[in-house]
């Protein structure tokens, strides 16, 4: 992690990546709900207030601390049983204990979901869009779970509107999402929802964000956030 020092007064938005161990589009969402204050610059360049940045780190290391002694129940929604050994294999090393629920099958994963009421749900970036945009709809409409932070990935996120339309066109016109869901994906359902929080998986774009090369070795920082905003 790259330490603040005293004289940066502000820091670009790819420096506040590396400073919070978060992908690019994170800081930016951050930046959108007011978690971080930043301006741009004439050139259109974001610039990020470094004290709202240690504000950040600050918040962090108290949920840390409040968590380590306890454990974070989390629900895991996969494609393939295989997809979740990495993941299962990565919470092991990690400060913040985790106990994991898996699930390789989304009606089962939305059922458990609303039984163990989990800290937080992570889907699967393999999970196939639409299914996905089903499991997010209805975890934000059950009054079980509509307070549970999702993490998605965030080439999910980024494209998602153009991928459900393809989908769409691709089974004959036969529409796979009602029209409720769709006006839901316009009015902010994904892109706008303070409890979706983004973890880098598909996007190539956002590989330097994640300097080690495994895409779960910073997740951890990433449950941290989600503890926070469901405490929020």
């Amino acid at each position: 992690m790259k330490a603040i020092t005293p004289e940066m007064e502000y820091l670009s938005t790819r420096q506040s990546a590396k400073v919070l161990q978060v992908s690019l589009g994170t800081v930016q969402k951050m930046v959108e709900l007011g978690e971080l204050i930043a301006w741009k610059t004439r050139g259109g360049h974001r610039r990020i207030l470094a004290s709202s940045l240690e504000q950040q780190l600050q918040r962090r290391k108290r949920t840390m601390r409040q968590k380590s002694t306890q454990n974070c129940v989390a629900m895991g929604i996969f494609r393939r049983a295989e997809n979740s050994q990495d993941l299962l294999e990565s919470i092991q090393d990690w400060q913040l204990k985790v106990e994991m629920e898996v699930s390789v099958d989304s009606l089962e994963g939305l059922m458990k979901a609303v039984s163990i009421s989990p800290d937080l749900i992570f889907l699967d970036a393999l999970i196939p869009p639409v299914e996905q945009v089903h499991l997010i709809h209805y975890l934000s409409k059950n009054k079980d779970t509509q307070r549970i932070p999702i993490l998605v990935d965030e080439g999910f996120i980024k494209l998602h509107p153009g991928v459900v339309s393809l989908v769409d066109e691709n089974h004959g016109g036969r529409p796979q999402l009602t029209e409720n869901i769709k006006r839901e994906l316009e009015n902010g359902l994904i892109d706008h929802n303070p409890l979706i929080i983004g973890y880098p998986a598909t996007n190539p774009e956002l590989e330097d964000a994640w300097p080690h090369g495994s895409r779960h070795e910073l997740l951890e920082p990433l449950f941290l956030e989600a503890l926070v905003r469901k405490c929020a």
